[in-house]
């Protein structure tokens, strides 16, 4: 038999650990090597672990079952099921608790559980089982302290962005862009240019035509 029994420290408001460690996606989320698979009518659901035992690996396969008081912010978890070939089996269970922790906005989690096998892998997983499972608790409560700092670093960015949004824009902030005249040298030198192309330096007169065709300028000659 294997005997589990911690405590976890973290810096968020119990409710806030509750509503993770509740979840059973944000728990197998936190433990490495865990898959989540089907759920059924009964309100059990599927899962998967694989683990390393020194150059083993054991791939489990389990039904578990989460009862939750959510009031007191205790829960209960049962779980059942064997290795994928067969040769070892096991029953599981675990209860956790959410209380407060030392410091305001600081939690504790307290789980105590254990874990029976039967089967050919038994001895092998229970000789090992001490250096694994200290382990997976240290990698699970990281994971957890990330997870329960998350959503509220999240939503603090969320509230941020919308204030910024929800500013009104002055509507003489930025003014559409308009088309003028050049000024200054580039003006001069514009209307140097088309005075040379014209052959005068005022206004182009403008010109007509007589009966022959021939142009005629305004003082000039036929």
């Amino acid at each position: 038999m294997i005997s589990i029994k911690d405590e976890i420290a973290l810096a968020s408001p119990p409710r806030r650990v509750w509503e993770v460690i509740s979840n059973p996606p944000d728990v197998v989320s936190c433990i490495g090597g865990a898959e989540l698979g089907a759920s059924h009518e009964d309100g059990s659901f599927d899962g998967t672990l694989a683990i390393r035992f020194g150059g083993l690996r054991v791939r489990f396969a389990a039904r578990i079952t989460l009862d939750l008081d959510e009031s007191a912010r205790e829960g209960r978890l049962s779980a059942r099921g064997a290795d994928g070939q067969g040769a070892t089996r096991f029953n599981a269970g675990a209860t956790f608790r959410v209380t407060e922790g030392e410091t305001p906005d600081s939690s504790r989690i307290h789980v105590d559980g254990e874990i029976k096998l039967n089967g050919k892998l038994a001895k092998l997983i229970e000789s090992g089982a001490g250096v694994v499972v200290t382990r997976m608790t240290k990698e699970f409560s990281e994971q957890l302290v990330k997870r329960c700092a998350g959503p509220a670093e999240t939503a603090t960015a969320a509230a941020t962005a919308t204030a910024t949004v929800a500013e009104p824009i002055p509507t003489t902030a930025v003014a559409p862009a308009r088309t003028s005249r050049p000024a200054g040298l580039l003006a001069r030198l514009r209307t140097w240019w088309s005075g040379l192309r014209s052959g005068r330096r005022g206004p182009v007169a403008p010109r007509s035509t007589n009966n022959s065709g021939e142009a005629l300028g305004q003082g000039g000659r036929r």
